[in-house]
């Protein structure tokens, strides 16, 4: 299995334009043919497209400079050079890029196909055809082609589903994901199982679909840097909604969930805000489904499931598709009313 990447630093390097060129047009007959020196070409761009086929940025930890062609010079014969040709470098969507001299955001792209400029070709040079004048007409003025772009910068890879499940190491995430949907994460009885975020498509009926990812354990501490939560903590930004898992054997419900919401509050308060549930997990050492007391009044429902026994499940996956479709429909919403003149 390859490992996760989901951050790396390369170097883009755009390509150079093509300088303008002297030359005077000389034909049988034609004692003044004047200038006819062609302009330069332009240098290639650096682009970067998001595409679905890819989860990681593994690719660029074997390559990190990145050049594109330059731009022909300029010919006689009023002949403009050649421009460059662009490269195109493939990421996972959900890749936001940086400058790393400036810090300046760049962008992200998204959706599959999404293309974003991150360093332009320089642009070709003028041939002396170009500085012609009534009054100066046989120029030797030229330009020299403009350098591209040259930039050091950061790609960062936040995962992209609708369903983020967030708990302390061996809460029952790995379980559950691989139980809803055809992931298969490593299931293990020790802390820490899973390294890397993992993401399955939850299938219901109807041709209803939404995307859930596991993330790895939180501990308190994590939006500090403690265990792998400060890692991980930015791939549940772009979820729509958290559903916090408790296990059934934990020592002290209550303290679980206060610290999660508590470390997911000081990563981002906007991440605090989105809509979430609470979600006890490991029913089935009880013996019993009912949901244990908890206090959780801005959770939107508290179930009570086991995974291994597929029990409860139903109920759980039918509130997070309603919540997700009013998230969906409100969204399509704002959308439209965006759009109107």
């Amino acid at each position: 299995m390859s490992p996760f990447i989901d951050r790396v630093e390369i170097q883009v390097e755009a390509g150079t334009g093509g300088s303008g060129c002297v030359s005077f047009r000389r034909e049988h007959r034609v004692p003044m043919g004047g200038p006819d020196g062609g302009d330069g070409g332009r240098g290639g761009n650096v682009l970067l497209r998001a595409d679905s086929n890819l989860a990681t940025l593994l690719d660029y930890t074997y390559r990190t400079r990145f050049a594109a062609d330059r731009g022909e010079h300029g010919m006689g014969s009023n002949k403009t050079g050649r421009s460059g040709d662009d490269i195109v470098l493939p990421v996972p969507p959900g890749t936001v890029i940086r400058d790393l001299d400036s810090g300046e955001l760049l962008g992200e792209v998204v959706d599959d196909g999404q293309t974003l400029l991150v360093a332009r070709g320089g642009r070709g040079g003028r041939g002396n055809a170009f500085f012609v004048t009534s009054t100066h007409q046989a120029p030797r003025d030229w330009q020299v082609g403009e350098e591209g772009q040259s930039r050091r910068i950061e790609l960062e890879l936040k995962l992209i589903a609708d369903i983020g499940l967030v708990g302390q190491p061996n809460a029952g995430k790995s379980t559950l994901l691989s139980v809803i949907s055809a992931a298969h994460p490593k299931i293990a009885d020790y802390p820490f199982t899973t390294l890397s975020p993992n993401l399955g498509v939850v299938q219901l009926s109807d041709h209803r679909t939404f995307v859930a990812a596991d993330i790895p354990g939180i501990i308190e501490g994590a939006h500090e840097g403690r265990g792998l939560g400060l890692t991980f903590l930015r791939h549940i930004e772009r979820t729509r909604i958290l559903a916090f898992l408790i296990p059934v054997d934990a020592l002290d419900w209550q303290a679980d969930y206060d610290g999660l919401r508590r470390e997911v509050a000081s990563y981002s308060a906007e991440l605090a805000s989105k809509p979430h549930c609470v979600v006890f997990t490991k029913m089935d050492l009880l013996g019993e489904m009912e949901a244990p007391p908890i206090h959780a009044p801005e959770a939107f429902g508290v179930f009570a499931i086991s995974a291994v026994a597929r029990l409860g499940l139903d109920a759980l996956l039918a509130a997070l598709w309603r919540r997700l479709l009013e998230i969906r429909t409100a969204a399509t919403a704002r959308a439209n009313d965006a759009a109107l003149p």
